[in-house]
């Protein structure tokens, strides 16, 4: 019998596993256009655990599970005992005993980590204010879609150190890049995860500088969820590291860039680079259905 695998950071894969997830979710995507029926998974259950607002995320994962055939399940702490102060080992029990999957979008990532110690089946991080696993699939897969392999290549990370940037920070480890954060003093990213991978990240508090022979520039939102009060705070802090035409100069001339969405215009990206008709934003927002669809499948497929 196999381990039930969990997908709560990058690090739950081995190098090869992610690109073979990368792969995987580019072959599902062209079944997807041309139109290649596969439910390989009818009467699978995935249960879907919100504390935090989504679109691209509930969107992605549902309309994923509804081609392989399957069900995905909403659940919200207002509607469930989860919300009602049910331990939240007692909710994985319960949980995962009726359902293949389970999903989870919230704040505190110890709260993914508990739910996965009693859960008896796989369970995949959506988000929490630590890690964003699932959008670096997406990110990764719009790289290789349009530039290859991204070993030894740079990236350039704008802006807070936050979830993201520690999922970037993961990435670079797994798929063997260049990571430079460029970002205002006292934003940079979890200090333990630096020193651990101090041998291919760099943090730059000057924003030119930072982009500086970049491949790949890439964003977020300055205030995440939670942080609406320190809005003016970090806008004044974060401003020279806005992803806009002038900066994208100093990269290289090839150089792709993306945001997770959504997007506040003119503040972390300008509308200028947003409308442009050759970013690729969009395509590494779909690509988070295709992606999810191959995590999905290997972690079904790699579980008991």
């Amino acid at each position: 019998m196999t381990a039930t695998r969990h997908f709560l950071t990058l690090n739950d894969l081995s190098s090869e596993e992610f690109r073979g997830i990368i792969a995987r979710a580019t072959e599902l995507k062209k079944m997807q256009r041309e139109g290649v029926s596969h439910p390989y998974y009818p009467n699978k259950v995935l249960a879907m655990i919100f504390a935090k607002a989504s679109t691209r995320t509930r969107v992605s994962f549902e309309a994923g599970m509804a081609h392989f055939g399957g069900h995905a399940m909403f659940l919200s702490p207002s509607d469930t005992q989860l919300g009602r102060g049910e331990p939240i080992a007692d909710s994985a029990r319960v949980i995962s005993s009726m359902v293949d999957l389970v999903m989870i979008r919230t704040f505190e990532h110890s709260d993914v980590e508990e739910f996965a110690a009693h859960s008896s089946v796989p369970v995949i991080n959506g988000l929490t204010n630590d890690y964003h696993p699932c959008q670096l699939l997406a990110d990764m897969q719009t790289w290789f879609e349009n530039r290859g392999n991204i070993s030894g290549r740079r990236v350039t990370w704008l802006g807070d150190g936050n979830n993201m940037c520690h999922s970037y920070i993961n990435a670079a480890k797994l798929l063997d890049f260049e990571l430079v954060i460029g970002c205002p003093e006292g934003y940079e990213p979890n200090s333990e995860l630096l020193a651990a991978n101090s041998d291919r990240v760099i943090i730059k508090h000057d924003a030119n500088e930072a982009v500086a022979n970049a491949d790949l520039l890439v964003t977020d939102v300055w205030a995440s969820m939670g942080q609406e009060d320190e809005q003016i705070e970090r806008a004044r802090a974060m401003a020279p590291f806005q992803l806009n035409g002038a900066l994208l100069g100093k990269a290289k001339s090839d150089a792709l860039y993306m945001h997770c969405l959504p997007a506040y215009r003119d503040k972390e990206i300008t509308t200028e680079l947003m409308a442009n008709p050759e970013t690729v934003i969009w395509q590494e927002a779909e690509n988070r259905l295709h992606a999810q669809k191959a995590l999905m499948e290997f972690l079904l497929e790699h579980s008991s």
